[in-house]
């Protein structure tokens, strides 16, 4: 029984055991049991990460007709993460199974709130003719309340659980925690990152463009000038 600790910092303390930190040359102490499987869990729960990351990646460059565009969107996914790493560190809960849960429910709700700010900044630009600056500055004034209504609403939703307040509160607690943490910090940061992403990605797809345009153009001129 392991009481209101989680196994990662009971299996840390175990490895800090005198027995276990002088082993003779060629003995180790490979994980067994519940820990065996949660080196398990952790290395299938990173590859489900990535390729969920990908499957958005893929569904972004379908919507927006651009590969470049949703890297944009996808940069609001490490302001989550510090977020929540931020906010265990804090409360001195360590990164476990259910914290890696909390992550996963991260991505969506984040790629969610990033959607609304760069899609209202591309459809001002394309239908209406504004400015760059002027289309992020609109985005951020239009799309800011959702964001926020959504974020309020997730913590107010998970702070019983972060308090311990149920069954269950050291498995449950901090998954809520790297929730709260991550949409916190990736809802402030968002309004001040992404548009500056946003501009940076914006200028590449200048930049390319103008770029092939100049090859277009010189390939143009020797075709013409041959025999």
């Amino acid at each position: 029984e392991l009481g209101s600790r989680d196994l990662g910092a009971v299996v840390a303390e175990a490895d800090k055991l005198p027995s276990l930190k002088g082993l003779p040359p060629g003995i180790s102490r490979p994980p067994s049991g519940d820990a065996e499987r949660m080196a398990e869990l952790f290395g299938s729960f990173g590859s489900a990460m990535l390729i969920g990351v990908l499957f958005i990646y893929v569904v972004l460059v379908l919507l927006f007709h651009d590969f470049l565009q949703p890297a944009t969107i996808l940069a609001a996914l490490p302001l989550s993460v510090g977020g929540a790493f931020f906010a265990l560190l804090v409360t001195h809960n360590s990164f476990s199974m259910p914290s890696v849960i909390g992550l996963l429910m991260l991505m969506g709700i984040v790629t969610k709130n990033s959607i609304l700010l760069v899609e209202y900044a591309v459809m001002a630009r394309r239908e209406h003719g504004m400015a760059r600056f002027e289309a992020l500055i609109d985005a951020c004034h239009k799309r800011a309340k959702p964001i926020l209504m959504t974020t309020i609403a997730m913590v107010a939703g998970m702070t019983p659980i972060a308090l311990g307040i149920g069954a269950e509160p050291s498995f449950r607690s901090p998954m809520a925690i790297a929730v709260i943490g991550g949409l916190l910090t990736s809802t402030v940061l968002s309004l001040l990152v992404i548009p500056v992403v946003f501009t940076y990605v914006d200028d590449l797809l200048l930049l390319l463009k103008r770029i092939a345009g100049r090859l277009h153009r010189a390939n143009h001129g020797v075709g013409t000038a041959g025999p």
